[in-house]
């Protein structure tokens, strides 16, 4: 499993900001570059005899706040890897594979400004990230059953889920039947174990997907999606996304720089105002029509790829990006740090493949969007795509 990201690197969060003691102008990077140095500790499992053969690599995954990237290696060694920037009252720290030696052993992680939340066997822990040292902010121990009920994803835990920020506990009824949450800046969105969605938080930019700009504090059933069983959820600052179980995508809220997939006025006005930005940082719009949408407060259905299904999807800050069941990767949205990773700092409103990954021979399986950058996991392809 290979990691690679583009966009924002203002913390060296993608690649280095220094090379040979020198500083980098990287601040932007437009096409995906690998993620190996993220983690120097991790590596070829160590394999018993009777196992020699087999060479699969340590698997890892990837989560990212603004400032810092933390890659979690789950298999023989669990732990967590920081790079980007971590700062304090006492100064701050521009770090590259930090390992974090309270993280060993663990099995999940979220990562904010403030704090990395670790997700253990037995517990869940709060660090604050400071460059002397961190300090535990809060814990809670996991109760462990012989429920056989659905399996939950973290940030949901027993009774609940983690938050960004304190109260870090946040209760949830357990007739939701909860199995997948996304937390965007001001809302979020739950999926329960029948493929129910439910959103609750701030509406003013039609994120809740209930048809009003009206908040919820407690979690609504999404009724345009009743009767139609989703199988993933997702949610960026001020926008939506889901997948139905036949591999349908559905996105909605704010729209200003076509982060949802429909024509964005906010990108033609862009154009219109060309003469003022650079070649490279020209916006994609569908402009044949002349209906735009800056607000769809209900969920949207986006058509991707004719050829295949989507199978996962991830929300920045005002960008989206799909994979398909065939391995190829889109992005839509805002681009002016190569986050859509095209090679350019366009927007667009309409969902384009990354050429890097389907003209490189290799098959993506996996997207997490930061809020201004991307990261996408990918092995080589053993078929042509589609």
């Amino acid at each position: 499993m290979n990691w690679f990201g583009f966009g924002f690197n203002g913390f060296g969060q993608i690649v280095p900001r220094q090379k040979d003691g020198e500083y980098v102008d990287s601040a932007k990077v437009l096409s995906p570059v690998s993620l190996g140095s993220l983690c120097t500790c991790g590596g070829k499992k160590q394999l018993s005899p009777k196992h020699k053969t087999e060479t699969e690599k340590q698997k890892s995954k990837i989560v990212a706040s603004w400032s810092c990237t933390a890659i979690i290696q789950i298999n023989d060694d669990p732990h967590v890897c920081i790079s980007g920037f971590i700062n304090d009252s006492g100064g701050d720290v521009n770090a590259r594979g930090l390992r974090v030696p309270e993280s060993e052993g663990c099995e999940d992680a979220l990562i904010s400004e403030r704090y990395l939340t670790l997700s253990f066997a037995d517990r869940v822990e709060c660090w604050s990230l400071k460059p002397t040292g961190r300090a535990l902010a809060w814990s809670r121990v996991q109760y462990t059953s012989d429920d056989t009920g659905p399996t939950i994803k973290f940030p949901l835990v027993s009774g609940g889920y983690i938050a960004s920020k304190p109260p870090f506990f946040q209760p949830l009824s357990s007739q939701l039947y909860a199995v997948n949450l996304a937390l965007g800046a001001e809302h979020a969105v739950l999926l329960t174990a029948s493929g129910t969605v439910y959103t609750w938080g701030s509406a003013s930019h039609g994120q809740l997907g209930h048809g009003s700009l009206v908040s919820e504090e407690k979690p609504q059933a999404v009724e345009a999606l009743c009767g139609l069983p989703m199988k993933h959820v997702a949610a960026g600052c001020w926008h939506s996304a889901c997948i139905s179980a036949g591999g349908d995508l559905y996105v909605w809220g704010w729209n200003e720089s076509g982060q949802i997939g429909l024509p964005s006025k906010g990108l033609k006005d862009a154009n219109q105002r060309g003469q003022n930005i650079g070649k490279d940082e020209l916006m994609l719009n569908k402009g044949d029509s002349n209906v735009f949408i800056s607000i769809q407060a209900f969920p949207a259905l986006v058509d991707v790829s004719e050829m295949s299904e989507i199978c996962k999807v991830s929300c920045g800050s005002r960008h989206t990006a799909a994979v398909t069941s065939t391995g190829n990767l889109y992005t839509w949205g805002w681009g002016h740090y190569g986050q859509l990773g095209h090679g350019s700092k366009c927007s667009s409103d309409e969902p384009k493949v990354v050429e890097y990954f389907s003209n490189g021979a290799m098959f993506v399986e996996d997207v997490v969007c930061g809020l201004w950058n991307t990261f996408v996991s990918a092995v080589p392809r053993e078929h042509p795509a589609l």
